[in-house]
């Protein structure tokens, strides 16, 4: 097999500089720079609002473990979502690992302009495969969250919410979100 077509390895990945983020979906090594200031102020505002309640138990029904950036090992694929959450009865202590091979119970990608791509196409198709039963793709420049709910292999569209609105969404519909603040500077 060619160098081109040869299948990117762990060691690839612990190869890529510093302060890249680097994934390997379907084979294929991915390596991005770090998350320009609006990726990064939705999921950081993102982690907040749900961790408080779900995490904690924080004025919510508490009962998950929410962690910002999880390597995820999915068979040959090693995926860094920007939050990943997992019900305290299918996890009820968190493994002292480098990485998780458990797949979440929700998942949610912020998506920018260098990594859309691979969001909605290759790595949804590996929460898929995996049963993660939520995905919420949230769109910080277009000022959306899409909400998708597991069905079998692949994902339904569950809710389109956008701009300032005011939302419950699955499965942390206990809460409302402000989604304004998650774009506010």
């Amino acid at each position: 097999m060619s160098q081109a077509h040869r299948l990117a390895t762990y060691e690839d990945l612990l190869a890529v500089p510093e302060p890249q983020v680097a994934e390997i979906v379907e084979g294929v090594l991915h390596a991005h720079p770090r998350p320009a200031s609006p990726h990064a102020r939705a999921a950081s505002t993102l982690g907040i609002d749900i961790g408080g309640p779900f995490d904690r138990g924080r004025g919510g029904p508490g009962g998950w473990l929410i962690l910002d950036e999880p390597e995820l090992h999915f068979e040959s694929d090693i995926v860094v979502p920007d939050l990943a959450g997992w019900r305290r009865e299918r996890m009820p202590e968190m493994p002292e690992a480098a990485y998780f091979t458990m797949a979440p119970d929700w998942i949610c990608e912020v998506l920018s302009p260098n990594t859309s791509k691979v969001d909605r196409g290759p790595k949804r198709r590996i929460y898929a495969r995996e049963h993660v039963a939520y995905l919420w793709l949230i769109d910080p420049l277009a000022k959306t969250l899409e909400a998708f709910r597991s069905e079998g292999d692949s994902y339904l569209l569950i809710a389109t919410h956008e701009d300032f609105d005011r939302v419950r969404v699955a499965p942390f519909d206990a809460v409302e979100l402000e989604l304004g603040a998650l774009w506010s500077r």
